[in-house]
């Protein structure tokens, strides 16, 4: 994804970057937003007699199991697919851009690199509200779609090649930084659940 929509292959399709990038961010916001309603609502209908400290605990051991099966397993359940780049010569630039950005926003009709993904939709499950299960998708859509922020300063070949060397540099770290909040945020959902 983020060697697909970048200021070098954007200058090449004949469109501006930031338009682009503007528009998939934009829907990949929407994306995640209406998941989140679709779950709040779920939860409204499952959840809404539960108190909150039972909805708590529910995304306490979404994120609990989460961390253990990206600890133990080979891969994390979900999809092997990501998103068709022959749209990038195919269609418009409004289609692949809210189109991308709308399945990333989605967060679980592309590959799922991190079970933070499952999190973010068992709180919005767990919130049994339409509105703040939106406000979650919104949140976790936007923070997707921006990620395409990351190859703002990709505009030639040797910085796209670049930009790829670091991503792989970076990804430990990064993956480390992320299980240890999922850690902390188990931590603090069961300290609120048990007090």
């Amino acid at each position: 994804m983020l060697a697909s929509i970048t200021p070098l292959g954007e200058r090449a399709r004949g469109h501006r970057w930031i338009c682009t990038t503007t528009m998939f961010i934009c829907a990949a916001m929407i994306g995640g937003a209406v998941i989140g309603a679709a779950l709040g609502t779920l939860g409204v209908l499952a959840l809404g007699d539960l108190g909150i400290r039972w909805r708590l605990g529910l995304v306490a051991m979404v994120l609990a199991a989460g961390l253990v099966w990206e600890l133990t397993a080979p891969r994390l359940p979900g999809p092997r697919r990501q998103v068709n780049e022959r749209w990038l010569d195919d269609y418009r630039r409004w289609v692949y851009a809210s189109g991308f950005g709308t399945q990333l926003g989605a967060g679980i009709t592309t590959i799922v690199v991190s079970s933070a993904v499952y999190a973010v939709w068992a709180a919005a499950l767990a919130s049994a509200s339409p509105w703040a299960g939106a406000l979650i998708g919104a949140v976790a859509g936007s923070l997707r779609g921006a990620t395409v922020l990351a190859a703002a300063r990709t505009a030639s070949p040797q910085q796209l090649i670049d930009f790829h060397s670091r991503m792989r540099l970076v990804y430990r770290p990064a993956r480390g930084l992320l299980l240890a909040g999922q850690l902390a945020l188990v931590g603090a959902a069961v300290a609120i659940v048990v007090s």
